[in-house]
């Protein structure tokens, strides 16, 4: 069993890996492997696209490595290889990013991100820091986890879903912000569950053992 952390200089890495290595080994689930080789993803058996930055340079980052994109899109939507997508990782998931220049997406569930503007003129943009959870859909990769459980945000834009079954959790800050997204085998978090204590090694443990 091999997941994949896809390493396409878009963040640092060293804080997701530890703690997927860790919950690896806890869970019996097999190898964690970093890897910006269309090859290592092809042969994985779960797949997991961080992100941090803006979505064009993602985007663009992304698809600078020749095969890359090409071997993810293959092993999620015709192999349906588990996936998980954090921060902007998640956002790629859909249609269309709207951060400074509309940009598609991966087309994976529809939908667009958007600029967070909070009712309240009061709380800042980027929304960063410990915010509630609010479970909307049951899933595996949520097992154990409840309304109530704390996750850690650093973001200025947010998904907005065409189909709400697609949203599986969401936050509020002055206004409701996409937490989680999952449709097939493909799940999506906006905060970052590395950072997010026993709610995102609860996640990780459960997308580790996910067998859709």
């Amino acid at each position: 069993m091999l997941t994949v952390l896809v390493d396409y200089d878009s963040g640092n890495l060293h804080s997701a890996e530890k703690a997927f290595q860790r919950m690896a080994a806890e869970v019996g689930a097999g190898g964690i492997l970093v890897s910006s080789r269309p090859e290592d993803v092809a042969r994985a058996d779960r797949i997991v696209l961080p992100g941090d930055g803006a979505f064009p340079a993602c985007r663009q980052a992304l698809g600078a490595y020749g095969g890359l994109f090409e071997a993810i899109e293959d092993a999620v939507t015709h192999r349906a290889r588990p996936f998980l997508g954090i921060c902007v990782g998640m956002q790629m998931m859909a249609t269309l990013g709207r951060e400074y220049q509309d940009t598609p997406g991966f087309g994976w569930i529809g939908g667009e991100v958007i600029k967070i503007t909070p009712s309240d003129p009061a709380l800042k943009v980027p929304h960063m820091g410990w915010n509630d959870l609010v479970i909307d859909q049951p899933h595996p990769v949520l097992a154990g986890i409840k309304t109530g459980d704390h996750a850690y945000f650093v973001h200025s834009y947010h998904f907005r879903v065409d189909t709400p079954a697609h949203r599986l959790a969401h936050c509020d800050y002055a206004g409701d912000i996409t937490a989680i997204i999952g449709r097939d085998t493909m799940v999506g978090t906006q905060f970052h569950p590395e950072k997010s204590q026993a709610a995102g090694l609860r996640l990780i443990a459960n997308f580790l053992q996910w067998k859709p």
